[in-house]
């Protein structure tokens, strides 16, 4: 008797990315698009009255962020495993939702095939994450062994989390400095910079670096450091 195919749910905002994975899912025998969405509200709703096996799901969403539908799916669906549709250079958002739930990721520039094999290999039980990521992972849990109090891996408040390397942006931010000068200082590429500023405006629901500052220091995510310091 052949298996049953795997019902997969698709919340990604940029429309060539959703129709890129749609037909991926599509293309495969074992594979059934149950339903794709374009926002965070859309998704919530169709998740409150039905349900799905897996969940590819971006982070930065216009209305929102993915890591919220995550936290609700597992109190209230556990068995629906969680993807995150993720960037080259995102690991530190990749491991905050990992942390939050969520079985591994896929980048956004897999090949057709990948992306089929990487779903079903979920099924069969793996966690596909990097190198990179679980050796973060392993140095969490050793330092949460070695310290019976270990700070935690991104700051919340609000609701709101940021993943550490987020939040070391949000502080350059407030002091300051350039999308240029922040990418000198943490190592990364402009368009990584601009990855997480995406998240950020995504999770403090703003629209320009001084909404970013003002909410961040209003939900205590800042330091005690002033701006420009």
């Amino acid at each position: 008797m052949p298996e049953p195919a795997w019902r997969v749910a698709l919340l990604e905002d940029d429309a060539r990315t959703r129709r890129f994975f749609e037909d991926c899912v599509r293309a495969h025998p074992q594979l059934l698009l149950e339903a794709s969405f374009e926002t965070l509200a859309e998704a919530r709703a169709w998740f409150a009255e039905h349900t799905a096996d897996v969940l590819l799901t971006d982070l930065a969403l216009p209305d929102g962020h993915g890591i919220t539908l995550m936290r609700e799916l597992a109190e209230r669906q556990p068995a629906c495993e969680v993807l995150v549709v993720s960037v080259f250079g995102d690991e530190d958002s990749v491991l905050a939702c990992v942390e939050a739930g969520a079985v591994g990721y896929i980048h956004k520039d897999s090949r057709p095939d990948d992306v089929a094999q990487v779903i079903l290999d979920v099924k069969h039980g793996a966690s596909p994450i990097s190198p990179m990521i679980a050796r973060k992972l392993l140095e969490r849990l050793r330092r949460r062994a070695a310290d019976p109090a270990p700070a935690p891996a991104a700051s919340l408040a609000h609701g709101v989390v940021l993943s550490p390397r987020e939040s070391e942006v949000l502080e350059l931010i407030s002091r300051g400095y350039a999308y240029a000068e922040i990418a000198r200082l943490t190592g990364v590429t402009m368009h990584t910079v601009q990855t997480h500023i995406k998240n950020l405006y995504a999770k403090l629901a703003v629209h320009s670096r001084s909404e970013a500052v003002f909410e961040a220091s209003r939900m205590g995510l800042l330091s005690s450091m002033k701006p420009g310091a």
